[in-house]
């Protein structure tokens, strides 16, 4: 996989590009929205971040897999927070019974 992505940095660029700004998105997003300029200076600066970590992968480093492993982590902690949520209602529901 490191080989094919080495060949292809176009392509690695993307996925790193899109994983950091997921990453972004649902870790470190604040509550309100940013003015536009601000916005587009944030995406501006992760396209370059996303660069300097293409160099990083061509030169062997793993960056797309810790990547692919934080993104996956952090569906693992949305899955539990939904099955914690779930269980929650299901208690409130059957309390709400007796």
């Amino acid at each position: 996989m490191q080989a094919w992505l080495a060949a292809h940095p176009i392509i690695s660029y993307i996925i790193i590009f899109v994983l950091i700004t997921y990453v972004y998105n649902k870790v470190f997003r604040v509550k309100q929205k940013l003015p536009l300029l601000k916005e587009i200076l944030l995406y501006v600066l992760m396209a370059i971040g996303s660069g300097m970590l293409l160099i990083f992968q061509h030169d062997k480093l793993p960056i797309i897999q810790c990547l692919l492993v934080a993104v996956a982590l952090m569906f693992t902690v949305r899955i539990r927070y939904f099955v914690e949520a779930r269980q929650k209602k299901k208690a409130e529901a059957a309390a709400k019974r007796v």
